[in-house]
């Protein structure tokens, strides 16, 4: 009897392959996703039992508009951000081929914040907030782009790229942070909620527009699943078969801008779920990229929606910004990963 179970299209141009204990795992996330939602809607200023929230699924309950107006958006929002940003981080690892790759910390997030701030500051009120995620998204593009660049020398070298990927992050820190300083008041505020990563305020609006953009580019990028698996191989192994490297390298960086510069466009920099999510799925799961891409989505929907739990409840009548949290995992998490590939720096 196969340990596998194989998708695949009738054309044989899209192929997924699952081991059987990778199936198990996915569905064990996915219970535990819905049910860290579940949590998440319960928890909050005044706490509404976690019956009233399942009766509110099927009935309405009295507790409707806490739930279905203010949290719910909220929990959704943050479910999707930390999905986008997870798999937005492993495709860029994979693409770099180095551990430490993920969009915060190369400066893709802090460009598309830089988009999203500059549309707040000069066009919010004038056009609609539905162009928004374009405007993180071309801001994370051209960031990426002047990465790119600076990074070339007879090609580009993974440590390279994250040395100056950090500068040029911190170079949109300080833009993002003039605005700020220079703004009026309304808007410095909602600047600064933007750079700590807070999902408060989030409402059905936003929610219904981020949606259909995380969902389409992550299931985009299981089209890829086959020239991923092959390039895990080596270059020149794929090269060998026919892959079209360089071609197909730059499509899903364009899937990792998109990913990182949609979500941020909402929520704002939350920090480090790029960088933690992929490494949690590839201890789990198998490492077959589609494997890979649902588990990654998936932990990086809890590791947001835990991290907002904490922010909505352990400071009350306080609200914290769900990326201070993030960002209190993560910073000890990327220190150990730089001490555990120090070897690999010095080449």
């Amino acid at each position: 009897m196969t340990e596998y179970f194989t998708l695949r299209s009738k054309s044989d141009s899209f192929s997924m392959q699952f081991h059987k204990r990778s199936l198990f795992l996915l569905a064990f996330l996915a219970m535990l996703t819905f049910g860290v939602l579940i949590i998440s809607l319960s928890a909050g200023s005044s706490y509404i039992p976690v019956s009233s929230v399942i009766k509110e699924l099927f009935a309405e309950s009295e507790h409707a508009f806490v739930l279905t107006e203010l949290r719910a958006p909220r929990v959704l929002m943050a479910a999707i951000v930390g999905a986008g940003l997870g798999v937005s981080g492993l495709i860029l690892q994979g693409i770099i081929r180095n551990p430490l790759g993920s969009p915060d910390i190369i400066g893709v997030t802090g460009g598309a914040s830089v988009g999203a701030v500059l549309f707040i500051v000069y066009l919010l009120g004038e056009v609609s907030v539905h162009w928004l995620p374009l405007a993180s998204i071309i801001g994370a593009a051209g960031t990426t782009a002047i990465i790119y660049l600076l990074s070339w020398k007879n090609g580009v070298t993974p440590m390279r790229l994250i040395l100056i990927g950090i500068a040029i992050s911190a170079l949109t820190n300080a833009v993002i942070t003039l605005f700020m300083v220079s703004s009026e008041a309304t808007i410095a505020t909602r600047i600064y909620l933007w750079m700590t990563g807070s999902l408060y305020g989030t409402n059905w609006q936003e929610v219904t527009i981020l949606v259909p953009i995380i969902v389409m580019l992550i299931f985009t990028s299981l089209f890829f699943t086959r020239i991923v698996n092959i390039k895990q191989l080596g270059d020149d192994v794929a090269i060998g078969m026919g892959v079209r490297l360089q071609f197909f390298r730059l499509l899903l960086l364009a899937l990792s801008v998109g990913l990182a510069g949609s979500a941020v466009s909402f929520a704002g920099g939350i920090a480090f779920v790029g960088l933690i999510a992929p490494h949690i799925a590839r201890l789990l799961l198998e490492r077959s990229f589609g494997n890979l891409v649902f588990g990654t989505a998936l932990i990086g929907a809890l590791i947001v929606m835990i991290a907002d739990i904490i922010a909505r409840t352990a400071f009350l009548p306080s609200d914290i910004p769900a990326g201070v949290f993030t960002a209190g995992i993560g910073a000890p998490f990327f220190i150990y990963l730089l001490y555990k590939n120090r070897k690999g720096m010095k080449k």
